[in-house]
């Protein structure tokens, strides 16, 4: 017998001892091969990966300035909000004078009035503007003849590259005495209404300006989480006798939930930022029972008046209400879908 067929013979045999071992251990033949994990390379370390990659680290270095510069380092400015700060005296105040601020705007029915009126233009721009942009994002989706898409797309987006100086000049024109509102209003035998002279009107104004001018861009995140769901989930549906309706609401609204959740916890964190430039360009003393909010109170009194502890004092407070309101949101929408921001 030659010497490769001892070869091949021992190899036999000690094939056939790792599978009778292999069978008694429950495992399969040539397991023990085959499970045996491949080493670890050695780990990358940060160095390693900004050597690596250091052209896309660079990038990040115009970003990070900017919030340094203009995000951050503000923030040590919050601190006059309990010192009594004087022009032309200390940046950061002449004298701690405690909590005497935060007890002033607590007092000052003004405040309040504008603090309620933050809240009621907040809560309905989120109740009726939030919802509208999924709703016209399903509405696209289910258009058919593409070019007709293309159009209505670029007719919703327009308003959103409108300057707010322009859409304030227009929303001004439409409600003026002998504006179009006002025109058509005579044309069906009614008196004009003088809309910017009467504080009830202001927030249905306001709202309907946000509706016109912000909806139609904010469908572009929806539309794209839309391209996200598989197909053949639809094609489970209708084998399942779902109609239009039902694989929306089993298919399509599932699908998005994420994006939806997400973009709610940020509209809800900036609840009480409602629209500062806006709503200067439109108001006027008349209307500031129900159109004065903390921004322009902020605005007037910080910068006006030039009470900027006074006014710090207040923002602090506005900032701690929306960074309240972003935890709780991201708290809730954690344990209640499994979906938040960090």
């Amino acid at each position: 017998m030659s010497v490769n067929s001892n070869l091949v013979i021992a190899d036999a045999i000690e094939l056939r001892a790792e599978e009778d071992e292999a069978r008694e251990s429950g495992k399969s033949p040539g397991g023990s091969r085959r499970d045996r994990k491949p080493p670890r390379g050695p780990r990358r370390t940060w160095r390693k990966a900004l050597k690596k990659d250091w052209r896309l680290y660079t990038l990040l270095i115009l970003p990070i300035v900017f919030l340094l510069i203009f995000r951050y380092i503000p923030m040590a400015g919050n601190v006059i909000a309990f010192r009594r700060f004087r022009p032309g005296g200390s940046m950061f105040g002449d004298e701690w004078v405690g909590l005497r601020y935060v007890e002033l705007f607590i007092n000052d029915p003004t405040f309040w009035r504008a603090f309620w009126n933050t809240l009621i233009l907040g809560g309905l721009t989120l109740l009726i503007v939030f919802p509208l942009p999924i709703i016209l994002a399903l509405m696209f989706n289910e258009l058919r003849s593409g070019a007709f898409k293309r159009v209505a797309q670029s007719i919703s987006y327009l308003p959103h590259f409108m300057s707010v100086v322009i859409v304030a000049g227009m929303v001004l024109q439409l409600t003026a005495l002998r504006g179009s509102i006002n025109q058509g209003i005579e044309f069906f035998g009614g008196e004009p209404i003088p809309f910017m002279q009467l504080p009830q009107w202001f927030p249905t104004i306001y709202v309907g300006s946000e509706i016109w001018q912000t909806v139609g861009w904010g469908t572009i995140l929806y539309l794209a989480a839309l391209t996200t769901i598989d197909p053949q989930l639809y094609e489970a549906a209708r084998i399942d006798g779902a109609n239009r309706w039902r694989q929306i609401w089993h298919v399509t609204l599932p699908g998005i939930r994420p994006t939806m959740i997400v973009l709610l916890i940020l509209n809800i964190g900036t609840f009480m930022a409602v629209g500062f430039e806006k709503i200067l360009l439109l108001y006027n003393p008349l209307l500031y029972p129900t159109a004065d909010v903390i921004s322009t109170y902020l605005y007037r009194v910080g910068i006006i008046s030039s009470n900027f502890s006074y006014a710090t004092a207040i923002g602090l407070f506005e900032a701690l209400i929306g960074l309240t309101l972003i935890l709780t949101a991201n708290a809730i929408s954690r344990r209640a879908v499994g979906t938040s921001l960090w």
